[in-house]
């Protein structure tokens, strides 16, 4: 066997679950299964391979009182807010209900001579890395369609959220989804790297850090396995003069600090004309001072810790350096703030693209807030970053934001909302937050290949 993998409990430091890692052989192992039981697999009908994923993903509703206390114990997210089940279950439904459509032949012509067309081919083996801070939802957005499409898939979980792959596998195989066609593998990052370089998957979904998304496509390089990432976020929010204001401040205070910050495309930079700063500004301090930190274990607890010491130290340095140039912090320290995973949410002013609070991923409960003057202003700021996951527009005219949206370097506009994955929708990014695109129409075709059929008919 291999190392250990520790999930540490950001609720008190604490050894929440080990598993050893497999070795090399091991790993090797697991993957022939994966590929020998893919065949047939493809094989079966469509309709019965989208019933036993949403078998599978039931399951994991029958289990959700167990996996909401055990997220709080691995993560650290509240109790209160009930798990990932509604999310997970509606992405699932949606790939589901598109996939005849999304994975039919598309049909060039046929006349007395020829009959050409194009089928969607599942890869084969494909690699899920999933992470730590949605750790069911991330996963389902692959999971799901590539088995739906007729891959057999291999899930590596991130060490912090140990359980979720066990406890997907479990509910996958209980509801009849064959052992080797879905498995979780516990791998440390040496024999992942060393797999990929094998070329022991047909596509590789990674999401997770930007130096994660590096090494694996340094690892795959060479061997033509394709690899899709989704990757940092330095998400903007821009407030115009006409936004609804309680409305933008609700959702974008709430887009920063839900999951204590630790969203892919949670708020981290926000931008507000200068007729509505003060009051956007005072309202969302009111609300944040109005939060609970504390155990996540707790109801009455509205923000609990950060999933590991190293994450919240990282945002606290940030914090610093940005008060030390010249910011201003408007949240008092909270009772439970322990300098260690449990970190007071944090609103900053006087904030300048020259701190890193502004141009490098916090993923923890901070936000810096600056006025602007004008859409060319706003423009400028959002695009002043190296990630593009998505942008959050707060305005009444939908081709006002149609016309700045189609200016911002992203992956997903919103107007009036933010921090959501539509199913309907491409999930994807640009610059340093990676490449490739999951879920919708899209996410079926970055799961199968294209196989062209040109058929001559023979005629006497």
């Amino acid at each position: 066997m291999g190392k250990t993998l520790n999930c540490i409990s950001p609720i008190d430091g604490s050894v929440f679950a080990s598993r050893e890692a497999l070795d090399l052989e091991a790993a090797r192992n697991a993957v022939k299964k994966a590929r020998a039981a893919q065949r047939s697999w493809a094989a079966r009908p469509l309709q019965e391979r989208i019933d036993l994923v949403m078998a599978g993903v039931a399951e994991i509703g029958a289990m959700n009182d167990e996996i909401v206390p055990e997220l709080a114990h691995m993560m650290g997210r509240p109790v209160r807010f009930g798990g990932e089940f509604g999310g997970f279950n509606e992405r699932a439904s949606h790939m589901a209900k598109i996939a005849s459509e999304s994975l039919a032949d598309i049909e060039v012509g046929e006349d007395e001579s020829f009959k050409r067309y194009i089928k969607r081919i599942p890869h084969g083996v494909v690699f899920v890395v999933a992470p730590w801070n949605y750790p069911y939802m991330t996963a389902i957005n692959t999971v799901a369609p590539a088995l739906i499409a007729g891959n057999t898939v291999v899930l590596k979980h991130a060490t912090q959220t140990l359980l979720v792959g066990e406890r997907m596998a479990r509910a996958f195989h209980a509801a009849g989804v064959p052992e080797d066609v879905f498995q979780n593998a516990f791998l440390d990052h040496e024999t992942t790297s060393a797999l990929i370089a094998e070329r022991a998957f047909d596509f590789v979904n990674f999401t997770g850090s930007v130096g994660g998304g590096q090494a694996m496509e340094r690892a795959a390089a060479g061997t033509f396995t394709g690899v899709g990432t989704e990757l940092g976020g330095k998400d903007p929010g821009y407030v115009m003069e006409d936004a609804d204001l309680d409305a933008a401040v609700d959702t974008l205070i709430d887009g920063a600090m839900f999951n204590s910050g630790q969203c892919c495309c949670g708020i981290e930079r926000i931008y507000v004309h200068e007729s509505l700063y003060e009051a956007f500004l005072e309202k969302a301090i009111a609300v944040v001072r109005g939060y609970r930190l504390g155990n996540p274990l707790d109801k009455e607890t509205t923000i609990g810790p950060m999933a590991h010491v190293r994450f919240a130290q990282e945002v606290r340095d940030q914090i610093s350096e940005a008060l030390a140039a010249g910011a201003e912090a408007h949240i008092e320290t909270m009772e439970a703030d322990d300098g260690g995973a449990y970190l007071t949410p944090q609103i900053l002013t006087n904030v300048t693209h020259d701190m890193r609070v502004m141009r490098d991923e916090s993923f923890g409960p901070v936000v810096g807030i600056m006025k602007v003057s004008s859409d060319e202003e706003a423009i400028e700021l959002m695009n002043d970053s190296e990630f593009g996951l998505t942008a959050s527009l707060w305005t009444g005219d939908i081709a006002r934001a149609q016309a700045v949206g189609d200016r911002i370097e992203t992956g997903t506009v919103f107007m009036n909302r933010a921090d959501y994955l539509d199913p309907g929708l491409c999930w994807t990014g640009c610059k340093n937050t990676g490449r490739g695109g999951g879920l919708s129409v899209i996410g079926y075709q970055n799961l199968t290949r294209p196989k062209s059929y040109h058929l001559k008919k023979v005629t006497v």
